[in-house]
């Protein structure tokens, strides 16, 4: 699917959606799975800022029949967007929007014995899966009492159609950390069996997401829930993924020089005129700001952009609008070039760990933080 009559000459920053390489993704992360475990894709936050309507669309279009999200809204969108299959909400719905969930046929997570109790009460039964909390501390409902969890999973009013719970340490190899998620695994499976024992129906069962998938891949479940990886990145922006797993990564992101000013040495550039010139330069202003989710951190941090394929620096703060490159090296640029900030451009490429890198954070972070404004383009 692509966005043919977008016209990205009109556009003043746009990010680039490649539904190729996220059909590519899906298929390698399928192939670490047992061959009767099914994904649920995780599209929540936009679909990690991928376009959550889109994304979906071409998943269900590949065959996906199952979808998380973190909230009621998010599902809703989908459902109204003809997203067909379950709809998994992860995280808390309130109790006062339970006929939503059921006239929109939206699956809720379980997530603590409060609201088990609280949701169950009403007209009309609501599908869900139960989260177990196998030691994250989170969300999720502990099998201390066994006795109390049947009788959630015996509820009238509750369809359980699933049961699951998450590996808080999967993406990390250290003996530490693979020692805790190999207790979660245990956890999880006892519980699992003890239900069984007692003839309770469990539903379909998922404990993986991304990492579980590439690190545990002997987990046997029904199902699985890739996140970050199904879109061609790793969480850990020191961590080059593709050294281990063959993806590739969907979004680019892209603006345009807005416009060219020559300055003498010793001028300054942008806000509090921190930044002084050191020769005669030429410099561009570059169509894209913090409101748009580039981070006003990476001023003065040394982060880079693509021009023609060269690599120029920012000066200066970024702006809530703007920013400011430097492109004295450059001979052949002019108002409206395109602006490469993650992604490829000619044979140079940007990966988004370097923004994630520079500002302290994961590219989760990174790629749901991009802003509305921003334009979404699929090829």
């Amino acid at each position: 699917m692509s966005n043919s009559k977008v016209n990205i000459e009109l556009l003043r920053a746009y990010s680039e959606i490649n539904l190729s390489n996220l059909e590519h993704n899906l298929g390698q992360l399928q192939e670490q799975l047992p061959a009767m475990c099914k994904v649920i894709a995780v599209v929540k936050a936009d679909a990690y800022g991928h376009g959550a309507v889109q994304v979906s669309r071409h998943l269900q279009r590949l065959g996906i029949e199952h979808f998380a999200v973190a909230s009621i809204d998010e599902a809703i969108e989908l459902r109204i967007n003809q997203i067909e299959g379950e709809i998994l909400v992860l995280g808390y719905t309130p109790i006062g929007r339970r006929e939503d969930l059921i006239y929109y046929h939206i699956t809720q997570a379980l997530i603590d014995e409060s609201y088990a109790e609280k949701i169950s009460k009403g007209k009309g039964r609501l599908r869900v899966h139960i989260k177990l909390d196998t030691g994250m501390n989170r969300l999720g409902l502990r099998a201390t009492n066994l006795d109390a969890l049947m009788a959630i999973y015996r509820k009238e009013n509750l369809e359980i159609t699933g049961t699951f719970s998450h590996l808080s340490r999967a993406d990390s190899l250290c003996d530490e950390d693979k020692s805790f998620t190999e207790y979660q695994i245990k956890t999880f499976y006892e519980i699992i069996g003890s239900l069984k024992k007692n003839h309770i129906e469990v539903g379909k069962t998922h404990l993986q997401s991304s990492y579980g998938i590439i690190n545990y891949p002997q987990i046997k479940c029904d199902l699985a829930r890739p996140g970050i990886l199904l879109y061609g990145v790793s969480s850990n922006p020191e961590e080059n993924i593709a050294e281990r797993l063959d993806v590739r990564p969907v979004l680019s992101l892209r603006a345009k020089v807005g416009s060219i000013k020559h300055v003498d040495k010793g001028e300054t550039v942008g806000y509090g005129n921190h930044f002084k010139v050191e020769k005669e330069s030429v410099i561009a202003i570059v169509t894209i700001g913090y409101a748009d989710g580039y981070p006003r951190y990476l001023s003065k941090r040394g982060c880079k952009v693509l021009i023609r394929g060269r690599e120029v620096p920012i000066i200066g703060n970024v702006c809530m609008d703007q920013m400011i490159v430097d492109v004295t090296s450059l001979n052949d640029i002019k108002v409206g070039s395109q602006v490469t900030l993650i992604g490829k451009d000619e044979e140079a490429y940007l990966s988004v760990n370097q923004i994630s890198l520079l500002t302290n954070t994961i590219n989760n972070e990174t790629l749901t933080g991009i802003g509305q404004r921003v334009k979404k383009v699929y090829i």
